[in-house]
C-alpha cells in the first residue's frame, strides 16, 4: 500500500506522515501470555496544518473472540519532530504563529536528520487518572522508538514512573508494544501490544 501525502502537509510532518489515518485492531495485555486479557483499539493520527500530529487511542477490553466487554482507556496527545520552537510556531497558549511554517522545504527538514539517519521526535500523551507522559525518541522510516523523559502524576494517581513504546509498519499493519514501570521500585515490564490495520 503506497503512502499518500496530503497536499497541505507542512514539510516537517513528512517523516511522520505514514502514521496519518485511523488504525484498528486487537492486542493483548501484559506479555501476551495465554492468561493475559484481550483488547481492541482504535488509534487515530490527524493533522491540521500545524507542525504536529494529534493522536487519540481508545481501547476496549474484549473476550477472546473480540466481543467488547467494557471500555478500557483513552489517551490523547501530540507528536512532532524535536526542534527548537520559534516565532513561526504557535504558543504558548493562544499566541498566534507566523503564517509561513517554521520549516518551509524538504531541505530544511533534512537538516534535522540525526547521526543514526532518523529524526528526533517528541510525544506528549495524556491519560485519565491525572497522568501525563513526555516521550523523546526517534522516527526512522516506518519505525518509532520512544522513552519517557518525564511522567507527571496527580496527587491521587496510581504509581507509574517510566515507559517505552515501539511502533512499526509491517506489511502495511501498525505493530506496537508498550512497556511500563507501574509499581514503586519495579523495572519496565511488558504492558500491552497490538496489531492495527489502517481503515480506508
Amino acid at each position: 500500500m503506497p503512502i499518500e501525502l496530503p497536499t497541505e502537509l507542512t514539510p516537517e510532518l513528512v517523516p511522520l506522515s505514514w502514521l496519518l489515518g485511523t488504525w484498528e485492531g486487537a492486542g493483548r495485555l501484559g506479555a501476551g501470555e495465554e492468561e493475559d486479557e484481550h483488547f481492541v483499539q482504535k488509534a487515530t493520527f490527524t493533522q491540521n496544518g500545524l507542525p504536529y500530529l494529534q493522536y487519540t487511542a481508545e481501547s476496549w477490553l474484549t473476550d477472546e473472540d473480540g466481543n467488547r466487554l467494557r471500555p478500557l482507556s483513552v489517551e490523547t496527545g501530540f507528536w512532532a519532530l524535536d526542534r527548537k520552537l520559534n516565532d513561526a510556531d504557535v504558543g504558548p497558549g493562544l499566541v498566534p504563529a507566523d503564517i509561513v511554517p517554521a520549516l518551509k522545504s524538504a531541505d530544511e527538514v533534512e537538516e534535522l536528520r540525526n547521526a543514526d539517519g532518523g529524526f528526533d521526535i517528541t510525544a506528549t500523551i495524556v491519560h485519565p487518572g491525572g497522568i501525563s507522559e513526555l516521550y523523546y525518541g526517534q522516527i526512522k522510516g516506518p519505525r518509532v522508538q520512544l522513552s519517557t523523559d518525564m511522567v507527571m502524576r496527580g496527587s491521587q494517581s496510581k504509581d507509574y514512573s517510566a515507559a517505552t513504546r515501539i511502533f512499526g509498519l509491517v506489511n502495511n499493519d501498525l505493530y506496537w508494544r508498550w512497556d511500563v514501570a507501574a509499581a514503586k521500585g519495579k523495572d519496565l515490564a511488558p504492558h500491552a501490544s497490538a496489531i492495527l490495520t489502517k481503515r480506508p
